[in-house]
């Protein structure tokens, strides 16, 4: 969707130039340089250097989303917590392999080696509470990005009123002047309100869906420490899924029955 937006937006904003003029009139060199530039300037002024560095990365989380379905976590702790009760929790060593994400296996190792529930449920939110404060860095990055660009567009635009009210005595030099005005203010405006500040709305979303994904982790670590009945597990992480989701969770199950009792037929056949 990011991709979609990004792309949409493009379109329609060259499409509407194209339509009506020359996409050479809205090109400015000058421009380009005062607002990106100058915009980018202040960003290294405002923050960190090893901040800036990660503006690649931050931006990649924006396009692309690591975050696993609730819907698959259930199923992962529902079949952990049959093994742990089944064969202990010591026999949960053995799956940490297989499993991809690092906050769980990091939950999980602290319940093989034995740590209290509260020591468990403590480490996890703090490492949580650390990864908000990570993704906020990336979000204020881009919204103070967002506010630098307009600014700059203002910048420019002073710029050039400079330039043409110097050189009202020639006239050929009012025009050149006037559009580096012009430009700079929709360079920026573009720049904010369809790249830097949608952008970080995009990373605050992502970061809400992980801090409930790890939220959710949390809470079956936990149960499955305690012995929880893997039936009640299920329902219990069920509170950390939509209604939507549930029914169609619910349809998979019962399809998933429905194959099993068809496969017991034709063996018996």
């Amino acid at each position: 969707m990011t991709i979609l937006g990004i792309g949409l937006g493009l379109f329609l904003v060259i499409g509407a130039i194209a339509i009506g003029g020359s996409l050479t009139m809205f090109w400015s060199l000058t421009s380009v340089m005062i607002t990106v530039g100058g915009s980018f300037a202040a960003l290294l002024i405002n923050f960190q250097g090893p901040q800036i560095a990660m503006v690649y990365r931050i931006t990649k989380n924006a396009f692309v989303s690591n975050v696993n379905e609730v819907s698959e976590l259930i199923e992962l702790f529902v079949r952990l917590g049959q093994k742990a009760r089944r064969e202990g929790l010591l026999a949960l060593e053995d799956e940490l392999a297989e499993v991809e994400d690092k906050f769980l296996v990091n939950g999980l190792q602290m319940v093989v080696d034995g740590l209290e529930p509260e020591l468990i449920r403590d480490i996890m939110e703090t490492e949580i509470y650390a990864t908000e404060a990570r993704h906020k860095m990336g979000q204020d990055l881009f919204r103070t990005w967002g506010a630098m660009a307009p600014a700059f567009g203002m910048i420019g635009t002073l710029i050039g009123l400079i330039q043409m009210l110097s050189n009202l005595d020639d006239p050929s030099k009012i025009g050149p002047g006037m559009a580096v005005a012009l430009l700079t203010t929709f360079y920026g405006s573009f720049m904010a309100n369809l790249l830097f500040i949608p952008l970080a709305g995009k990373l605050a979303i992502r970061s809400e869906a992980e801090t409930a994904l790890k939220e959710a982790v949390i809470e079956g670590v936990l149960s499955i420490q305690s012995g929880t009945n893997p039936r009640i597990l299920q329902e219990k992480m069920k509170a950390f899924v939509s209604p939507q989701e549930r029914e169609k969770m619910e349809q998979q199950r019962q399809e998933r029955e429905s194959r099993s009792g068809e496969e017991v037929v034709l063996d018996n056949a």
